[in-house]
């Protein structure tokens, strides 16, 4: 892959074929940031819920902002588990960010009150143990050296804006299986700041809102699909 200095992907202004990408439209807020986002990265991209748009889509973004249990309602009021469920039996590739990366988690945990995730990953999601709240603001991450995710941008610094999330990790591999890629970062504590996982993969910062490195990183997944 060559770097670009705006982190567009390559071949993405020379007339190539772009990959598809269907952002989940289940009324979650700050989409039309990550559809900017995404299409600088090179993607044609389209808002929709639509089963047959998202089932053919190359890549499927699931944004997510608010509440937990907000986020469950509203993805189940357009089938959106299902829907997610079907691409990754698939082997299609899926990339949540911040809560839509969270409730692919078995449950998440707000104010004492338990909602049920996805369940692709075991673990709960619970309040940071920083005293600060919420971590807003850009902090690094420590990704695994063979991350394709952040291939070329390791070091870089990324914007989060959450008060909780995953704070250990159970998923290994087995037999034929690979291992997830875990990247971690801390804020009174570790935390999951993203993962590879096959086909699903998921960031806890916003790449949409973290400049270069984040279009950069956006490219990484586009250039898997």
């Amino acid at each position: 892959m060559t770097d670009r200095s705006d982190g567009r992907a390559p071949g993405s202004d020379t007339g190539g074929a772009k990959p598809t990408v269907v952002v989940l439209d289940y009324g979650s807020g700050n989409v039309h940031s990550a559809i900017k986002a995404l299409e600088l990265a090179g993607a044609d991209v389209e808002l929709t819920a639509d089963s047959g748009r998202v089932a053919a889509a190359d890549g499927l973004f699931v944004p997510g902002v608010g509440a937990f249990s907000a986020v469950m309602s509203q993805l189940q009021s357009v089938r959106g588990a299902e829907k997610i469920d079907r691409r990754l039996a698939g082997g299609r590739p899926v990339l949540g960010i911040c809560v839509g990366m969270q409730i692919l988690f078995d449950r998440g945990v707000e104010r004492d009150h338990e909602t049920e995730g996805l369940g692709e990953w075991p673990g709960t999601v619970e309040p940071l143990k920083a005293d600060v709240l919420p971590h807003m603001g850009w902090n690094t991450v420590q990704a695994p050296d063979d991350s394709l995710l952040f291939d070329g941008v390791r070091d870089e610094r990324f914007y989060f804006v959450h008060s909780y999330a995953a704070q250990d990790w159970a998923l290994e591999g087995y037999g034929a299986r690979k291992s997830p890629k875990v990247t971690w970062a801390d804020h009174g504590g570790p935390f999951v700041a993203a993962v590879e996982n096959g086909p699903l993969w998921a960031t806890q910062f916003h790449p949409e809102k973290s400049g270069r490195p984040g279009i950069r990183l956006l490219t990484n997944w586009l250039a898997t699909l």
